[in-house]
């Protein structure tokens, strides 16, 4: 694909600097050739601005007389996400319903959907138009897959489950997998049947091989907008609000309400039924608890604020060794003080 930058520029409402050149593709400053985009967001990256040969540049007006062409921007990597997106390539080579794919008789699949070799489509589920299923996905009995949806290979989705539009599963999620319950009893563990379901609301994406299960009762719930990255597992009767970000191997226990704008950094553990409000931001590998209130940064295990965790961490922790030894000292005194205080009183 090739584009003039005044069409790009047009395309994404910008102003450019020098000449209106054919712009090929994306790239990094230090990779991108003549023909390509490049882009500069982080100022201690301007050095490359000097030996970069990328035709053009996407940046702040600050850097523009930095470089012989310019794509000027006041959010970068919003404007940096639309240009990727016109030169980005889909996934896929077919179209249509392959013969190879099994599609139940009683299945909806709309004319303009895509289903891929060796797709499952069970007994009354619904795909909706522009959807491409690929290969190894299964879609169960009684599902509903909205407008404009991406299943990649291998994903799962269990009978009597709802996805919105516009919803991309990567390959090897599984949605509605049974919730993880158990009653205890004098020969072993029973297993309580999953008989709830999972929505997802419109615009989320789940990636590679993370697991939603389905409710015990009643649904598990992603809501619109929300993004989960890949080894994440969401239990049973979870609520995620909207527009989250729930980054990779976090673990979210059963009945859990997560609210709006929340953003999980890397491994947060969350026990069950824990309640975090609106716009709270819970740092890496923290472990989570009890209630959260809105807006909230939060950090450590158990969670506190993050200014107090990173004081602990960087201030105190360091001193711990240190600190050990003197008090082993400190002991040795106190018992030789001890030991000459008893002598004293034997002699008396």
């Amino acid at each position: 694909m090739s584009m003039k930058l005044s069409a790009l520029a047009t395309e994404l409402g910008l102003e450019y600097t020098g000449a209106d050149i054919d712009i090929t593709g994306v790239n990094t400053l230090d990779k991108a050739g003549n023909g390509e985009l490049s882009f500069l967001v982080n100022p201690k990256y301007q050095h490359l601005l000097e030996t970069t040969k990328a035709g053009c540049v996407l940046t702040s007006g600050p850097y523009a007389d930095k470089v012989q062409c310019a794509l000027i921007s006041d959010n970068i990597y919003m404007d940096l996400a639309k240009v990727v997106n016109l030169f980005a390539r889909p996934q896929g080579c077919l179209s249509g319903i392959s013969e190879l794919a099994y599609v139940h008789p009683d299945a909806l699949v709309d004319d303009s959907a895509t289903v891929y070799p060796f797709a499952f489509i069970g007994e009354g589920a619904v795909v909706g138009p522009g959807t491409v299923v690929f290969a190894g996905a299964y879609v169960g009995e009684k599902t509903h897959v909205g407008a404009q949806c991406i299943l990649y290979p291998n994903c799962v989705v269990m009978g009597g489950l709802h996805l919105g539009d516009n919803i991309i599963l990567q390959p090897g999620a599984v949605i509605g997998g049974d919730g993880y319950g158990y009653a205890q009893t004098p020969v072993g563990h029973m297993k309580i049947p999953q008989i709830g379901t999972v929505e997802i609301e419109n615009d989320v994406e789940v990636g590679s091989n993370t697991a939603i299960d389905r409710a015990a009762l009643d649904t598990t719930r992603i809501k619109r907008g929300t993004k989960i990255d890949n080894l994440v597992q969401i239990g049973h009767n979870v609520e995620i609000g909207e527009h989250c970000l729930v980054i990779g191997q976090v673990g979210i226990g059963g009945s859990t309400i997560v609210g709006n704008g929340v953003v999980l950094a890397g491994q947060v553990g969350v026990a069950d039924n824990a309640k975090i409000g609106d716009g709270v931001m819970v740092g890496a590998q923290s472990g989570v608890a009890g209630s959260i209130e809105p807006g909230s940064k939060v950090a450590g295990t158990p969670a506190m604020k993050a200014g107090t965790f990173l004081k602990a961490a960087s201030v105190c922790m360091p001193k711990l060794p240190d600190l050990f030894k003197r008090v082993k000292k400190l002991e040795k005194k106190l018992a030789s003080f001890t030991e000459q205080a008893a002598g004293g009183d034997s002699n008396e």
